[in-house]
C-alpha cells in the first residue's frame, strides 16, 4: 500500500542502487591483471565479500579504524587463499582500488527508471557510511548525483548508520521530517532498523531474498518501491 504522506525518500547507496558487488570485482580484475596476474579473481572475491562485509560491520561500530578495514579486509583475503603478499603491496592495492573503484559505475536494474518516477513526486536524498570522497565520484560518475537533494555520509556525521544522530543529521541537511521521510537499503541493520529506531519508515531492498520478519516493508527489484511509493 501506497504511503501518500512522504515526502522524503532517503537511499542507501551501495549494494541499493550502486552494484557495489559487480564494480568491486571489476575493479580487483584489472588491478589483478596488472599487477598480480597468477590471483584468480572469482577465486579472491569468494574470499573477500564475507571478509568485507564482517570488517565493515566492525568499522560501523567503531570496532577497527578506517586504516584498519582498508588492511584487514585485504589481507584476510589473501590469506584465504594462501597468496603471499607484502604490507607495502597491500598498502598499494588498498590505494589503487579506492581510486579505481568510481570507475566502473554499474547500478541495479531498474535504478534509473525508478528515479525518474521518483523524482517528480518526492525529495530524494542518499545517507551512506561509504567514505565521502569516493562516494561523491560514485554519484557522479554514474551520472545519478543530480536525482538528489542532499548527500549525508557517515564522515560528514560523525557517526555511521544504524546510529539515530546520522538519520537527525540526514533530515536537517535535508530539511526533512521524519514522519514524512522513509529510508531504503539493502542491510537490515543498518539501514531499516537504524531508520525505524530514529523514527523513519523504512523499506529492505532485498536483493539477495533472505528470510525476513513479515512486519518488515521489502522489495526485491527497484522497481517493485512503486508498490509503496
Amino acid at each position: 500500500m501506497k504511503n501518500t504522506n512522504i515526502k522524503d525518500v532517503f537511499f542507501d547507496l551501495d549494494h541499493t542502487l550502486w552494484d557495489f558487488d559487480r564494480n568491486s570485482e571489476l575493479t580487483f580484475e584489472a588491478i589483478f591483471n596488472k599487477n598480480h596476474p597468477t590471483i584468480e579473481t572469482k577465486d579472491f572475491i569468494e574470499k573477500y565479500v564475507p571478509i568485507n562485509q564482517a570488517c565493515w560491520k566492525l568499522y560501523q561500530y567503531d570496532k577497527i579504524t578506517h586504516a584498519e578495514l582498508r588492511y584487514n579486509r585485504l589481507k584476510h583475503s589473501f590469506d584465504a587463499i594462501d597468496y603471499i603478499i607484502s604490507d607495502e603491496e597491500i598498502d598499494s592495492i588498498a590505494n589503487d582500488y579506492i581510486r579505481f573503484l568510481p570507475d566502473d559505475n554499474h547500478l541495479f536494474e531498474g535504478a534509473i527508471e525508478l528515479l525518474d518516477y521518483l523524482k517528480p513526486k518526492y525529495n530524494l536524498h542518499i545517507i551512506t557510511n561509504g567514505f565521502a570522497d569516493v562516494q561523491f565520484k560514485k554519484l557522479n560518475n554514474s551520472k545519478i548525483g543530480s536525482y538528489f537533494h542532499s548527500i549525508t555520509n557517515s564522515e560528514m556525521a560523525g557517526v555511521k548508520k544504524p546510529n539515530p544522530i546520522i538519520f537527525r543529521y540526514a533530515l536537517d541537511l535535508a530539511k526533512a521530517q521524519k514522519e514524512f521521510s522513509i529510508m531504503i537499503g539493502d542491510c537490515l541493520e543498518a539501514d531499516v532498523q537504524g531508520a525505524l529506531d530514529a523514527g523513519l519508515d523504512a523499506i529492505f531492498f532485498n536483493g539477495s531474498n533472505v528470510q525476513v520478519e513479515q512486519n518488515i516493508k521489502q522489495v526485491n527489484h527497484l522497481l517493485e518501491l512503486k508498490k509503496y511509493l
